[in-house]
């Protein structure tokens, strides 16, 4: 199997982009909680926020004509691939704290790998971003990681 990754793609391996923080409200929660119907009494009164609340919370804000054309954001931590199709690869989530309504959390996406691998219909490429959210004490809340599949 030829490599298709780089020195120059692996180079970028420990990149990040810059800090957003961004303080929790009631209302957030409360619709986030309406749009994931996760309708247990704290979340929907906005008093913890429910899990995945983090997900995006930290994602560029973009206008539909920035998106690729597959739906996705596109992906600054992310060099060049040579292959181009792309797919979801899963998510690893740890919780520490819970998200209450006048948080203020920052959080700091890094590209923590890229590497390749043999499947059955060929090579695929893999990058794993990591999510960490801590909140104004500077304490751990949740520390996200997931894997995008170029093949």
């Amino acid at each position: 199997m030829p490599n298709l990754l780089t020195d120059g793609q692996l180079s970028w391996i420990g990149r990040a982009d810059p800090p957003v923080t961004e303080t929790v409200t009631r209302r957030e929660i409360r619709k986030y909680s309406l749009a994931s119907q996760q309708l247990l009494p704290k979340y929907l009164n906005g008093d913890e926020a429910p899990p995945m609340f983090h997900s995006h919370y930290f994602d560029r804000l973009v206008t539909l004509d920035e998106l690729e054309p597959d739906g996705h954001l596109p992906e600054p931590l992310c060099p060049p691939m040579p292959l181009h199709r792309v797919m979801a690869g899963g998510r690893e989530i740890e919780y520490f704290k819970p998200i209450r309504p006048g948080d203020v959390l920052t959080g700091v996406r890094s590209l923590v790998d890229i590497y390749e691998k043999e499947g059955k219909s060929g090579q695929l490429i893999f990058i794993v971003i990591e999510v960490r959210v801590t909140n104004q004490q500077g304490e751990p809340v949740v520390v996200e990681r997931y894997t995008r599949i170029f093949h």
